[in-house]
């Protein structure tokens, strides 16, 4: 191969990936959407069981029914979403709260529901009430002693054992919705100085996405340049 063929070959390679640096954020995008789109819809399609099917499925030649058209998809999410706000409204007054009290009440009575759905409803107030549920970024020795992983504190445990422990959630990379939970002594925790925001943009990025960051006894966690100079330390 040519030197002008090489060029020509690498100037396309390199068109190539710039062209995909482009594309990919928006691909991957849209196929998250279609994703949720999709499993929500499994969920939500069932809400049209008083409108015939033949109405919401196309007829095969064969006579037999295919998947729900896109649009009463989307009207069953619409659907969905309008009795969510019905619910939510009446929830907030006294008549509702006393209802959703009793119905509350009833299944944390049925044996083997009540653990299920306990553990789901804390878990819901959780993650949706006004006080963030991770609390601080920060380093801890994970999986094994020579290597880091940044987590996230989501509250600590006094009962367990000898000492004061931390709950650290360390999320999997790139999807961060699922992860392993840690119990860490809280001395060989090293809080870093970076939000929680940041934190999951590191972690979704897997780790391209980096701002220079320091741990609180003032130490950069980015490392220089080769050849660069060493940054002071701020005072």
């Amino acid at each position: 191969m040519t030197s002008s063929e090489n060029h020509y070959f690498k100037r396309w390679r390199d068109n190539f990936f710039a062209g995909l640096a482009i594309v990919m954020p928006t691909v991957i995008t849209v196929a998250v959407v279609v994703w949720i789109y999709k499993n929500i819809s499994n969920v939500t399609d069932k809400l049209l069981f008083f409108v015939p099917a033949s109405w919401i499925r196309p007829r095969y030649a064969d006579g037999n029914l295919g998947d729900i058209r896109w649009y009463w998809s989307l009207i069953a999410l619409l659907w969905a979403a309008f009795i969510v706000c019905l619910l939510g409204g009446y929830g907030r007054y006294y008549l509702g709260r006393k209802t959703i009290e009793l119905l509350d009440n009833a299944i944390m009575r049925v044996p083997l529901m009540n653990k299920i759905y306990g553990t789901i409803k804390q878990v819901n107030e959780s993650f949706t009430s006004n006080k963030s549920t991770f609390k601080q970024v920060v380093l801890v020795t994970f999986p094994h002693g020579r290597s880091r992983a940044v987590g996230f504190v989501t509250g600590e445990q006094q009962d367990l054992g000898g000492e004061k422990l931390i709950s650290v959630f360390i999320p999997t990379t790139p999807n961060p919705t699922s992860g392993f939970l840690v119990l860490v002594p809280e001395s060989e925790i090293i809080k870093l100085e970076m939000s929680v925001a940041d934190g999951i943009k590191f972690i979704i990025s897997l780790g391209a996405i980096s701002p220079d960051q320091k741990d609180h006894s003032g130490h950069h966690l980015t490392p220089s340049p080769p050849n660069a100079p060493p940054r002071p330390n701020s005072p």
